[in-house]
Formats: C-alpha cells, sequence, structure tokens
C-alpha cells in the first residue's frame, strides 16, 4: 500500500534505518494520508519511541496528514503509554485509541525508578527541569541497578545534561529524550540503562561547516561526527565548548557502555566488547538532525 510505514518487529537503535529508508516510497501521492503501522510491533526501546516521534515530525513538516496503527501487543502499548508516547503523538498523529487499547485497566506510578517519559526540549528551562528529574532518578537507576558511585553518577548527569543542550544551542530545533531501564539477559546477564536523545536540527556536519570544513579534507557527516565526537570541535571559540559528546564518550568508555551517534548520512561511536556492530557507517539515507543512542551497563566486577 502507497504511503504506509510499516514499523518491525523490534524497533530500536539497530533498526530504526528500517524506517528511513521506508521514507523514499512517501509523498508520491500528496492526496493520500501517511500511516505509520506498529501492528506487528513487539518491542521498542527509547530509541524507537523518539525516532516514531521524529519520523511523524520529519513527515508532519511536509504538510502530509499522519495515521498511526497500534501495535497489536498490550505489553508495548502499555510501555508506550508510560513513557508519555501518546502524549506528545497525539500532536502529530490522528489516532484511534479505542479498538486497540488494552480493555483490562492498567496503572503507573509517576515516579517509577526506571525510567525517565519522553520529554521534549525546546530551551535552557527543559535542560533544567529535565536535569532535576535525571538527578533524583539517577541515584535510583545508576546505584541500586548498575551498582555506580556518587561521582560517577554527577559525571553521567552534567554529561548528559550538556548533550541535551547542544539542542537548542547547536541543532537549531526542539528535540527529545527518554530513559529506560532494562535487563539485558542473553547478552550480559546484567542491568543496563538505555538513554536516546533526538532533534530533527541542522546536523552535526552543518553546525561545524563554517569553522572545519575549509581545513578538513573530504569534510563529510562521518568526519563532522568523529570531529565532534573524539576531538571536541565546537562552532563556537569559547574555551570547554564542545565537549559534551567528548565526556560522554569517556565515560561510556570507562563504563564499558555502547555509543551511537547518527546524523546527516552517517553514524559512529563506540562499540563494547560484548556486543557486535559496525562502530562506523557513512553512505545512509539522508535523515535530518542528530540521533544519539547510550546504553550504559552494571559495573563490571
Amino acid at each position: 500500500m502507497k504511503n504506509r510505514i510499516c514499523c518491525p518487529k523490534i524497533l530500536d537503535e539497530s533498526t530504526f534505518e528500517n524506517l528511513i529508508n521506508q521514507l523514499d516510497k512517501i509523498g508520491v501521492d500528496f492526496g493520500m494520508p501517511v500511516t505509520i503501522d506498529l501492528s506487528k510491533a513487539q518491542f521498542i526501546d527509547p530509541y524507537g519511541i523518539l525516532g516514531l516521534l521524529e519520523i511523524g515530525r520529519y513527515l508532519s513538516e511536509r504538510d502530509l496528514s499522519l495515521s498511526l496503527i497500534l501495535p497489536h501487543s498490550e505489553e508495548v502499548i502499555k510501555y508506550m503509554e508510560r513513557l508519555d508516547f501518546f502524549k506528545i503523538a497525539s500532536e502529530l498523529f490522528s489516532l484511534d485509541l479505542d479498538d486497540a487499547w488494552p480493555q483490562e485497566p492498567f496503572f503507573r506510578s509517576p515516579h517509577s525508578d526506571v525510567l525517565l517519559e519522553t520529554r521534549k526540549i525546546e530551551g535552557t528551562d527543559d535542560i533544567h527541569n529535565l536535569v532535576e528529574d535525571v538527578r533524583q532518578r539517577a541515584e535510583t537507576i545508576l546505584t541500586s541497578h548498575l551498582k555506580y558511585d556518587a561521582n560517577a553518577i554527577d559525571s553521567f548527569v552534567v554529561a548528559l545534561s550538556e548533550v541535551c543542550q547542544n539542542i537548542p544551542e547547536h541543532s537549531e530545533d526542539i528535540g527529545y529524550v527518554g530513559i529506560q531501564k532494562y535487563f539485558y539477559g542473553k547478552k550480559l546477564g546484567k542491568n543496563i540503562v538505555k538513554i536516546a536523545v533526538m532533534d530533527l536540527g541542522v546536523g552535526i556536519r552543518e553546525s561545524l561547516t563554517p569553522k572545519y570544513a575549509p581545513s578538513v579534507k573530504n569534510w563529510s557527516d562521518l568526519e563532522a561526527i568523529n570531529l565532534a565526537l573524539f576531538k571536541g570541535a565546537s562552532r563556537f571559540d569559547d574555551p570547554g565548548r564542545g565537549q559534551g559528546l567528548t565526556q560522554v564518550r569517556k565515560l561510556v568508555e570507562r563504563w564499558k557502555g555502547k555509543l551511537m551517534i547518527r546524523s546527516g548520512t552517517a553514524r559512529s561511536g563506540i562499540i563494547p566488547p560484548w556486543e557486535i556492530s559496525r562502530p562506523k557507517r557513512s553512505s545512509l539515507k539522508d535523515f535530518p538532525g542528530t540521533q544519539i543512542s547510550i546504553i550504559l551497563p552494571e559495573k563490571f566486577s
């Protein structure tokens, strides 16, 4: 069917390209609404939640009418509700929650110690509120579940706030952030925390182009990501600016975690020993903004 994007069974950082690649078939007939079909989804993590919202924003900015088919899985619907997906998605999609919504009542704690609901980031006030919430919950999540100490938690909160600060300072767009704790049984047998941060802004390459493009051979999205991630590159000249991604990378390396950054047509990051995937890719389908995935594992003995 034209103008239908079908979600895979598992929607996370590793399968998000599946959705982006389907955008090529959208817009052939602008008289037709676009449907995003989640009916087969059996697992969606924070990166997938944010990815759906950004796909929705991407299409809505092209004046396309959007509708959403909910998952058949009641557990996935409950999870999406816990992360406040539907509250934000209602601004983008036409939603019919009656047919697929679980018949049995279910409840969630607004003070869950295992997740941070999806938050929109528009300005510095949002960053301040986010930092306070993350600081409160991080103590429980990172201490109880991941066995991190107080210094590690402080470093994490500061680094995360700087990454989120990139959205109002660099992207020229709004963004989203979401956090969830899981038990990673098959690969690690340990608890992990998944963090996703996304925007649809100008992207890392365009942000850095005026300052770095003239001196970098084969300037590209991949070169720009690597400069920001491994060299602390920033479009600003102020001392200390641009260290957010670099500091996060150092922390993730120290904790044997995973960090992947997608921007434009490329992605790059660091892969831990317990993960098998390519750390760098180029020639991806172009998609605006910057998408960041962070996985922090329980402390290794």
